[in-house]
Formats: structure tokens, sequence, C-alpha cells
């Protein structure tokens, strides 16, 4: 498979990157920040099913908790496509950066993946404003 392009999205969060960690990767909090899971995520055996509104019901598998602020996740559609996400916390000084991984998949024209890039920003930063706030 030929590599797709890619963005780097991040930003920086006040916090120490262990309290980020330890928030953002729990679901049950998910829905408080990532707008593309505001029903919630219901846990079926090692998945999270959720609503992914206009692509449906979406299956989601979780890295297991680690040392190393690595959140990635598989989404599955309800078209049985995959597709994988790199979602990463790392020490900035004494606070943290967050990094998602946005991948162009096939078929996705540029304005799609703007939209993308741009929703992938707006929930980073409703998850610093949340942790910057407590």
């Amino acid at each position: 498979m030929t590599p797709m392009p890619a963005r780097i999205i991040h930003l920086t969060i006040d916090r120490p990157w262990r309290d980020v960690y330890t928030f953002a990767a729990q679901p049950e909090n998910m829905p408080r920040w990532a707008a593309g899971l505001a029903s919630g995520l219901s846990r079926e055996g090692e998945d999270w099913i959720g609503d992914g509104g206009s692509i449906g019901k979406i299956r989601v598998r979780f890295a297991p908790e680690n040392d190393f602020g690595v959140m990635d996740h598989t989404v599955t559609l309800q078209t049985g496509i995959s597709v994988e996400n790199a979602l990463r916390v790392v020490p900035n000084g004494d606070g943290a950066e967050i990094m998602f991984t946005l991948l162009r998949q096939a078929g996705t024209d540029d304005q799609a993946f703007e939209t993308d890039a741009e929703a992938i920003l707006k929930d980073l930063s409703t998850l610093k404003a949340i942790l910057e706030k407590s």
C-alpha cells in the first residue's frame, strides 16, 4: 500500500502529560471532547460502540492503557472499512503536547481532508479547555 498523505495536528496543554493521558484515554470521557462521539460510547467486549452521526454506527478499539501516552485507536465503520488513528500525548516541559496524525484516506478530496483536520483541531481545543479549567 502506498503511504497516505499525512498531517499532524497538535496542541500544547498546560497540564502534566500524565493528567492529560489519564483523562483523554478514558472512552467514557471522549464524548465530552470528541464531537464525533458526542452521543457516547458503550462497551462491547474489548470494543466500544458509538453513533458516528452521518457515517452510522462505529466500532472503536483502543490501545491498552500504557506508560507512553499512546491512545491509538481503530475505528471500524458499518461498511467494514477500518481506519487506524494515531493519537499521542507527550511531555512538553511541565505540560503536554497532544498529537493526532490525520492520514488522508483514499478517495478523500481536498475539502474533506481540510474539514477533517478542522474537526480534529476543534476536538483537541475542547480537550485543552476542559483540562486547563480543572
